[in-house]
């Protein structure tokens, strides 16, 4: 977790900040808006910024947005400025932290934020194979390739091999593909040189530098235009990268790992993915399975989000009734370990009493075994309606069961980002119409 501090609000950032350290993230202080730009603009990279909200809020989130560097930021100030803090959520700002600050508050954001974890939790004999072979290639610098469905685990996966790999010293730096647009990706990849485009007002280095001697994570990589897939293949092969507008190249040290929910060998057939670049990118190769097939898994998984989830929430931790978990234990899970993970979640907030009860497991599918086609989940027969109903129907009903997340509803739903936010634009003109 990597925390850039903007202002000092006579020490009292400093004392946050230490507390940020305690907490294992490292981080980085700037007196001014434009020195922590140019930080970012290096290469030096931040997952988190914490800004003093007597500063502009709306001038350094604006030019985030302007030169598309995509990191959350969260506001601080003394307990009496209310006025600030509100102008800065409304200038973006996710989070206010009021100051003197308070470990348990600032700990709580660290992680909302991060949702960083190395650990993985597992006991099914297929997974210890793949932990086994993990652990076998993390040391060497061997592009590795991880598959498997939506949601079954597989950036942890990755995060995992680079705890154990010999650049761990250093943070992995991760592009989800499918989150960023066409257009932008070559830039967030391999940066640009000031005035290579409209909004390149100055200098800006990529992800490729970012990771100098690290790891780069290139998240559901099928997802990338089959045109950018070359300039990659010629970045992995040389070891080099040419920035949007640059005259020449820069060489870069980095250890590929790259994941994908669809079968790239069958992306390749359909001419939608590089064979060349497939072999460059499958040195290893972990699948990961689904959730349904390693059963014996789901009450580890469940009792972890449940303590998890239930300190988020400042609730006591609460254990699942035999009926709950084997309610779980007999759903088919089709968006795997992050619909469980959201299920717990739901779980934790919405339980009565000293347990976790089966009424508070809610499910996607009415059908325990989710092997039924012929309702939906308000009880609603499928024939008779059209495809494009049904359709709205699981999106909404995805995303309502994922609290609002669209990238976690993306993935359950086996969709892009982008084709989700098209459908709800589409949705939203429908409505109006």
């Amino acid at each position: 977790m990597r925390l850039l501090i903007i202002g000092d609000l006579n020490g009292q950032v400093a004392i946050a900040s230490q507390i940020a350290r305690d907490n294992g993230a490292s981080v980085e202080m700037k007196n001014d808006i434009d020195s922590a730009l140019q930080d970012l603009r290096s290469g030096k990279g931040a997952d988190l910024i914490m800004i003093d909200v007597q500063f502009d809020v709306a001038r350094l989130i604006n030019s985030l947005v302007n030169e598309r560097i995509n990191i959350p930021v969260i506001g601080c100030g003394l307990d009496n400025d209310t006025q600030r803090a509100v102008q800065a959520i409304k200038a973006g700002a996710k989070e206010y932290i009021p100051l003197p600050p308070d470990e348990e508050l600032i700990a709580a954001v660290l992680e909302a934020i991060s949702e960083e974890t190395k650990d993985v939790i597992y006991s099914s004999d297929a997974m210890s194979k793949i932990i086994y072979m993990a652990d076998q290639v993390a040391p060497s610098d061997a592009s590795v390739l991880i598959t498997g469905e939506s949601g079954t685990g597989k950036e942890v996966l990755a995060k995992y091999i680079h705890s154990k790999s010999r650049r761990a010293g250093k943070t992995m730096i991760s592009v989800n593909c499918a989150a960023i647009p066409e257009n932008l990706l070559e830039s967030e990849l391999f940066g640009h040189e000031k005035g290579a485009f409209t909004g390149a007002v100055a200098r800006r280095l990529g992800k490729f530098e970012e990771a100098d001697n690290s790891t780069l994570l290139l998240d559901e990589i099928s997802e990338m235009d089959i045109r950018l897939q070359a300039k990659l293949l010629r970045a992995l092969q040389e070891q080099e990268i040419d920035r949007v507008g640059g005259s020449k190249p820069v060489k870069v040290n980095i250890r590929i790992i790259a994941t994908s929910n669809r079968n790239l060998q069958e992306e390749v057939k359909k001419g939608a993915f590089r064979e060349d670049l497939f072999f460059r990118l499958n040195v290893i190769n972990l699948q990961v399975p689904p959730l349904r097939s390693r059963k014996n898994e789901i009450a580890h998984f469940a009792n972890y989000f449940l303590k998890k989830y239930a300190h988020a929430n400042g609730l006591p931790e609460r254990p699942l009734t035999p009926d709950a978990l084997s309610k779980l234990e007999n759903y088919n899970w089709p968006g795997n370990v992050r619909e469980l993970e959201n299920t717990m979640h739901r779980a934790v907030l919405l339980s009565v009493g000293n347990e976790i009860n089966e009424a508070a497991i809610v499910l996607m599918s009415s059908s325990a075994d989710n092997n039924s086609v012929s309702n939906t989940e308000d009880g609603k027969p499928l024939i008779g309606r059209t495809v494009d109903a049904v359709e709205r129907e699981l999106i909404l009903g995805t995303l309502d069961h994922c609290l609002g997340n669209r990238t976690h509803a993306a993935k359950i739903l086996g969709i892009s980002i982008r084709t989700l936010r098209n459908k709800l634009v589409e949705y939203k003109k429908s409505a109006v119409a």
